[in-house]
């Protein structure tokens, strides 16, 4: 790792996880080192600070009771428990799967400065990138995710987006259009207290990759939270998206896997 890494994952590990991830949360519960948000819409997230290996209770034993901690809430139709490659956690992975969790794709954690993602190119033609407000929007936007990443629909998802950006007024989804059909789409989360903001979602559909729309959808969100005044920017990116933030200065830190449980 290099010194500039070295010091992003610092300010990841100190600036973006626990507190920062909990924005919007209706309601946020410890257990030991764990974090257990409800999130509306049906949304239940468990997150950490850093995992040393040397907690009191470990971790991986954590997983049942925090999974009960949700199942006990009939409104509760998914949890995500995120975890990340940094940590020391033993057991984790298998604890997770023994509780009905399932690993989804990891991802890199990437940092950066706002201005190197302003690329001064106008979207490709005949794409419209705009920000987007209404509950059908949100819909449209996240049945499109869905498909970009191989996923299944979920309609709780659609609704607690919908209902972080009325309660947060921060909270920014942008969208690419390909006359009237969303194509590609993201969204922006500033970090309250700090001059960073979340960059996450950003997904473009199989057959319109390779065009600069995720370039034009990050250049919008990116405009729009210098605007605001904001600096910096993390965002968990794919694959996909990953070299194209590397080539605009962004530093991958760490990985991170989400593991997923749907109610039956």
């Amino acid at each position: 790792m290099t010194e500039s890494s070295a010091r992003l994952l610092d300010v990841y590990d100190s600036l973006l996880r626990t507190d920062a991830e909990m924005q919007g949360a209706l309601q946020v519960d410890r257990l030991g080192p764990l974090y257990l948000a409800v999130f509306p819409g049906g949304q239940g997230f468990i997150t950490s600070a850093r995992c040393s290996g040397g907690e009191s209770t470990p971790v991986a034993e954590l997983v049942g009771p925090a999974l009960e901690y949700f199942t006990a809430r009939t409104g509760i139709s998914e949890v995500e428990f995120k975890t990340r490659g940094h940590d020391s956690a033993p057991g984790l992975h298998e604890a997770l799967l023994f509780h009905g969790f399932a690993a989804g794709a990891p991802e890199s954690v990437m940092l950066g400065r706002l201005e190197n993602l302003v690329s001064n190119q106008p979207p490709p033609q005949g794409v419209q990138v705009r920000r987007i407000t209404t509950r059908s929007e949100v819909e449209q936007m996240c049945a499109m995710s869905a498909e970009a990443f191989g996923e299944p629909y979920s309609p709780g998802r659609a609704r607690e987006l919908a209902a972080r950006a009325e309660i947060d007024g921060g909270i920014e989804l942008w969208a690419a259009w390909a006359g009237s059909r969303v194509v590609g789409a993201g969204r922006m989360e500033p970090v309250t207290g700090t001059e960073m903001v979340g960059l996450w979602g950003g997904g473009v559909l199989p057959a319109y990759r390779g065009r600069g729309i995720y370039r034009a959808l990050t250049d919008a969100r990116a405009r729009s939270a210098m605007a605001s005044g904001h600096s910096f920017a993390h965002s968990d990116s794919t694959e996909h998206s990953r070299p194209i933030l590397e080539r605009q200065g962004m530093v991958k830190v760490t990985t991170t896997t989400p593991y997923r449980w749907s109610r039956s």
